[in-house]
């Protein structure tokens, strides 16, 4: 039975599955009734940071330009256009026994495409979600509902795997971000050209 985080809940991954390596991270979410003449483009993304909580390194950027950190330890599997369709609308492969020494925290973040110029934000969108499971076994581990309303909004971090000591952790965030991801790559220190 899969463990439903509250905001600022944290859990152990590792702890009650020993030998866990590699996970699936799914993003999911709603469009809402609201018709802004666009199709609403949510893109999930992950930034792996160091103890300094900043990327070293544009590659430490994963997103759907960027679909595979060098290590092989995080892989994107594709952009979804619209969020149609139930369960996941974009997935994001981590192996735990690939992530580089120095990363010590990977956070998943999720932005609206283009949202100032299609006037869209999370206040238009429901359902958002985060769960996370194990890649081998199928098996659902977390997952955590942003049932927060963002209205103004166009960037979420919805979570942060994280080591301590030998242990991987999750914890659930939940905070907005206005400015998209512009705002989401300065304060995790990624230059966006």
């Amino acid at each position: 039975m899969p463990v439903n985080l509250q905001k600022g809940q944290k859990v152990s991954l590792t702890k009650d599955n020993p030998g866990l390596k590699k996970v699936v991270v799914g993003l999911g979410w709603d469009v809402n009734t609201f018709d802004t003449g666009a199709d609403f483009d949510l893109d999930a993304a992950a930034f792996l940071l160091t103890d300094s909580g900043k990327a070293s390194k544009s590659e430490d950027f994963v997103f759907y330009g960027n679909l595979q950190h060098p290590s092989g330890a995080v892989q994107h599997m594709g952009d979804n256009l619209t969020g149609a369709g139930d369960g996941d609308d974009e997935q994001i492969k981590i192996d735990l026994s690939l992530m580089p020494v120095d990363i010590t925290k990977v956070a998943f973040t999720a932005t609206i495409y283009e949202a100032e110029s299609r006037r869209q934000n999370f206040g238009q969108v429901s359902n958002a979600f985060i769960r996370i499971y194990n890649e081998e076994t199928g098996e659902e581990l977390l997952r955590y509902d942003l049932g927060e309303d963002f209205s103004i909004e166009t960037a979420v971090v919805f979570g942060e795997l994280y080591k301590n000591g030998n242990e991987w952790k999750f914890n659930a965030i939940g905070s907005g971000y206005q400015g998209g991801l512009a705002a989401l790559c300065a304060n995790y220190g990624v230059e966006v050209g």
